[in-house]
C-alpha cells in the first residue's frame, strides 16, 4: 500500500462519516495483516471513540497472535464502555482463549450495555460453566436490563450438565417480587422440556400481572 492510499485510509477513519469509516474498514480488510495492523494498533489509540471502536472491528478481520494480544492490551487502556462492548463482541471471535478475559471484563465493569453484550456473546459459547458465572453475577445486577438478560440466559443451558442448577435459579425467580423478574423467568421457562418447569409455568399463568401470564402461556404454543 502506497503512503498515499495510506493517508487517505486513516484519514476516512479518523475524520469522515460513518459511511467513509465503514468504506476505510472495508478497504482495509483487503490488506494482508503485515499492512493492515499496524495502521489498526495506530487507529485504536486514537481519542476519537468512534475511531478506536471502527478499528477495534477491523481488528477481529485478522485471527492472528498480534490482533489478539492489541484487543487484550486495549481491555486495560480503554475507558469508553462502548468501545469495550465491541472489544469484548471482537474478542469472542478468537474462540476459548478469549473467555476468561471476557468473564474478567465482566466482574470488574458494571456497565449495563458492556455486561448485556457479554452475556449475549457468552450465550453462543460451548463453556456453560463460564456462562453460568457469570448469570449469577448479573442476577445481582442493580440494572433490570442485565438482570433480565441473565434470567433470560439461563435458558441457554438447557440440555446440559448446568441445566439443574438453571432451573434452582428459576425456581427461586418464579416467586420474585418484581414481576419483571417473573416475566423473564415465565419466558424462560417456557423454552424449556424439562418436567420441573410445568408446575413453574402453571403458577405464572395464574399470575397478577397479564405479561407474566402471557409469556407464561407461550408455553402452550410451541
Amino acid at each position: 500500500m502506497d503512503s498515499d492510499r495510506q493517508a487517505r485510509i486513516e484519514a476516512m477513519f479518523t475524520s469522515g462519516s460513518v459511511y467513509d469509516r465503514k468504506l476505510a474498514l472495508d478497504e482495509l480488510a483487503l490488506c494482508s495483516d503485515e499492512i493492515a495492523l499496524p495502521i489498526l494498533e495506530r487507529l485504536a489509540s486514537s481519542k476519537d471513540f468512534l475511531c478506536r471502536r471502527f478499528a477495534v472491528i477491523g481488528l477481529g478481520n485478522y485471527h492472528t497472535d498480534r490482533s489478539f494480544q492489541v484487543l487484550t492490551d486495549l481491555l486495560s487502556k480503554e475507558v469508553d464502555d462502548n468501545v469495550l462492548s465491541e472489544i469484548a463482541n471482537t474478542l469472542f471471535e478468537f474462540g476459548a482463549r478469549a473467555l476468561p478475559l471476557l468473564q474478567n471484563l465482566f466482574e470488574r465493569n458494571q456497565n449495563w450495555l458492556l455486561r448485556q453484550t457479554i452475556l449475549a456473546v457468552l450465550m453462543e459459547s460451548d463453556r456453560q460453566d463460564v456462562l453460568l458465572s457469570v448469570i449469577r453475577q448479573g442476577l445481582a445486577d442493580s440494572t433490570q436490563t442485565v438482570k433480565e438478560t441473565a434470567i433470560l440466559a439461563l435458558a441457554s443451558l438447557y440440555g446440559g450438565k448446568y441445566e439443574s442448577e438453571a432451573l434452582d435459579l428459576l425456581t427461586g425467580l418464579a416467586d420474585a417480587d418484581l414481576w419483571r423478574d417473573r416475566w423473564r423467568t415465565a419466558t424462560a421457562l417456557s423454552r424449556s422440556t424439562n418436567p420441573r418447569a410445568k408446575p413453574l409455568l402453571a403458577k405464572l399463568q395464574r399470575d397478577e400481572n397479564h405479561y407474566v401470564v402471557a409469556a407464561a402461556l407461550e408455553s402452550g404454543l410451541s
